[in-house]
């Protein structure tokens, strides 16, 4: 998993609340569990005037002109303001495998969905979750002035605003330590490899025959 540190990022609205997990990526493209190649289909339903299906070359596929993400002025975005309750709905990993396929590395709302919540931790994607007040002048400020980048300072735990305002954030310190060195599950496992080799070889010559194969 990608190591998450600091980051200046252009910052894009999903301005709605109760964005669900089928909202994020439809339920056609759960077919594949290779985590990545979900970009082009990340808000599928919002982006495109035609039904998306897996393996489609989205290059040709009529955009809708009214969704933020396919404005000029918001292309490269790598942080995502959205409202309360983000992530509702099911509890598919390929939500934030696709948001970080298309490059938002952060998001920040008022309130996430619990287990969409957790995921984003393992999957490499920040979740911040800030004040509806904030949140709000966020939006605001982001409308006013196209280019609008924040700065994110995980260590810190502050974000910077282009004016200089500074805004702390909380998250849990084994979530953040997990996001600092790239670790996911398996990276997290596998910092125990010679714990568990030492273990399998002590196994191995107590019970040998846990380790014999069948005739």
């Amino acid at each position: 998993m990608k190591p998450f540190t600091q980051m200046k990022g252009l910052v894009a609205p999903m301005d709605r609340a109760n964005v669900d997990t089928d909202m994020i990526i439809p339920k056609q493209f759960l077919k594949s569990i290779k985590r990545s190649g979900f970009g082009p289909n990340l808000f599928d339903e919002l982006r495109y005037l035609d039904e998306g299906q897996p393996g489609q070359d989205c290059s040709n596929r009529p955009l809708n002109k009214d969704f933020p993400l396919n404005f000029p002025r918001y292309q490269g975005a790598s942080v995502l303001l959205a409202r309360e309750n983000f992530g509702c709905g099911s509890s598919r990993e390929h939500a934030p495998w696709a948001l970080e396929d298309y490059g938002f590395r952060c998001i920040i709302a008022p309130s996430y969905a619990d287990i969409f919540f957790n995921n984003c931790f393992k999957n490499g994607v920040l979740p911040i979750a800030l004040d509806a007040d904030i949140v709000d002048r966020l939006f605001q400020e982001m409308y006013a002035s196209e280019g609008y980048q924040l700065e994110i300072d995980l260590e810190a735990q502050i974000i910077t605003t282009p004016s200089g305002e500074v805004i702390a954030f909380e998250v849990e310190s084994g979530r953040k330590h997990c996001l600092l060195n790239g670790l996911d599950d398996i990276g997290i496992t596998l910092q125990q490899a010679d714990a568990i080799r030492a273990y399998e070889e002590k196994r191995r010559k107590e019970a040998p025959w846990l380790f014999s194969r069948s005739a």
